[in-house]
C-alpha cells in the first residue's frame, strides 16, 4: 500500500516532524520509521538521547489518528499526550544512521477521545530499543475543549 507524505497525517512541521514514513497502518495498529541524520532534531551530531523515544512514539500515535481521519475523508485533528507509563529505553541513545521502526497498538479506547497505546521502538535488525504505554487524548471539538479548559483554569485560580 502507498501512503501520503508523513506531514499529511500530523499537525507537526519541521523541525519537529520526527518521522519519515508509514510502513503499515490498520484501524488499531501502525508502524512508522524515522531515519536518524546528523541534522535530526535533538541530535548532538552523533546520536539522539534515548528519552526522545517518547516523542517518536507519540508522533506515531498521531499519525495513526491522522490516517484514520484521512481514510474517512475527515480533517486531521490535534491530540495530546496525557501520560506515559513505564517508559523504558534499553539504550542510552539512538545513533545517527539508525533507522528506527516505531510500532503503536491500541490497547483500550474510552468514549470522549481517551486512548491507551502500547508502543515499541526497534532498530532495523529488530532489536527492541524502547517501550512504553502511552495515554493520549483527542477531543472531538478542540475549540470547545480549550475554552472549557481555560474556564476551569480560571475558576481554579479564583478559588485560590
Amino acid at each position: 500500500m502507498t501512503y501520503r507524505p508523513i506531514a499529511d497525517y500530523l499537525p507537526h512541521r519541521p523541525p519537529m516532524l520526527l518521522l519519515d514514513r508509514i510502513v503499515e497502518a490498520a484501524e488499531s495498529h501502525i508502524v512508522c520509521e524515522a531515519a536518524l541524520q546528523i541534522d535530526s532534531p535533538f541530535c548532538d551530531g552523533a546520536a539522539v538521547p534515548g528519552w526522545v523515544g517518547i516523542e517518536y512514539m507519540a508522533q506515531t500515535i498521531g499519525v495513526l489518528a491522522g490516517w484514520r481521519s484521512l481514510t474517512k475523508e475527515l480533517p486531521v485533528k490535534v491530540g495530546f499526550l496525557v501520560g506515559t507509563r513505564h517508559y523504558q529505553s534499553h539504550v542510552p541513545q539512538f545513533r545517527v544512521g539508525d533507522v528506527l521502526r516505531i510500532t503503536a497498538n491500541e490497547e483500550a479506547s474510552i468514549d470522549g477521545g481517551l486512548v491507551a497505546m502500547r508502543c515499541m521502538l526497534h532498530d532495523a535488525a529488530g532489536t527492541l530499543l524502547a517501550e512504553a504505554s502511552l495515554l493520549v487524548f483527542q477531543p472531538d471539538d478542540l475549540d470547545a475543549y480549550l475554552q472549557q479548559a481555560a474556564s476551569a483554569d480560571g475558576n481554579a485560580s479564583a478559588l485560590e
